[in-house]
């Protein structure tokens, strides 16, 4: 089972570590990862293997939302074939 993390906000040190934490933290796989920096806005997206999650979804949601929080971003995680359905043209 997979799905889809998005984080956005100002840039700084340390974000990837931070989301990548919670996400080891919680037995969730890091399938692929974009990032990039627009200026100084920092956006990623992580497609994420959560077949092994040791905590039930809507906590891990909650954990990055929290960690998003603390780092200034907004941190969203979502069911690949949600994100897939809201994202077909």
């Amino acid at each position: 089972m997979r799905a889809i993390v998005t984080v956005i906000g100002k840039d700084r040190v340390g974000i990837i570590a931070g989301i990548s934490n919670v996400l080891a933290d919680n037995n969730v796989n890091i399938l692929d990862i974009n990032q990039t920096t627009l200026q100084d806005v920092f956006t990623m997206i992580m497609l994420v293997d959560i077949s092994g999650l040791a905590i039930d979804f809507t906590k891990l949601a909650d954990k990055l939302e929290k960690k998003g929080e603390e780092l200034g971003l907004s941190v969203r995680i979502q069911h690949e074939d949600i994100f897939n359905s809201m994202h077909r043209i």
